[in-house]
């Protein structure tokens, strides 16, 4: 059965002096985040927040889990899984590169193998597919 996620975002202003909010979502989970141009197009956020912030924390979750199925899958289940991804924007032309890492620990799966199943992890997730427009999709993967 498909699922349905749903935000709420309120803009008021113009873009360069305007400001959001997003109100809400659907779990609840969070609302009330501030998002501002300057904050998306500057490395002075002020606590506000950025549509690719937003869109690094969903490729980081998205990774982790289709990482974690297919290690699991393989019979390497994963101990942990530690992922950042990283959102380059660039005014004007959008985003022009995502660097996911991770270091993972995981018994019985040597660096080689890790690596293998990162990079399917990184092609397969939903996340990584719906940003196929992203000109490049970087991988550092290793075990620590």
């Amino acid at each position: 059965m498909a699922t349905r996620r749903r935000a709420e975002v309120r803009w008021q202003g113009s873009l360069l002096e305007g400001s959001g909010t997003i109100d809400s979502t659907t779990s609840g989970a969070f609302g009330g985040l501030g998002v501002t141009w300057k904050a998306r197009a500057e490395d002075e956020h002020g606590g506000l927040t950025s549509p690719e912030e937003l869109i690094a924390a969903a490729h980081a979750a998205c990774f982790s889990m289709a990482l974690s199925a297919g290690l699991t899958r393989a019979d390497t289940p994963a101990e942990e899984l530690r992922t950042s991804a990283t959102v380059t924007f660039q005014p004007g032309e959008g985003i022009t590169h995502i660097a996911l890492t991770v270091d993972g620990r995981v018994p019985g799966l040597n660096e080689g193998g890790f690596r293998a199943a990162a990079e399917t992890a990184k092609e397969n997730c939903p996340v990584s597919k719906a940003l196929t427009g992203v000109p490049e999709i970087s991988l550092e993967a290793k075990l620590g």
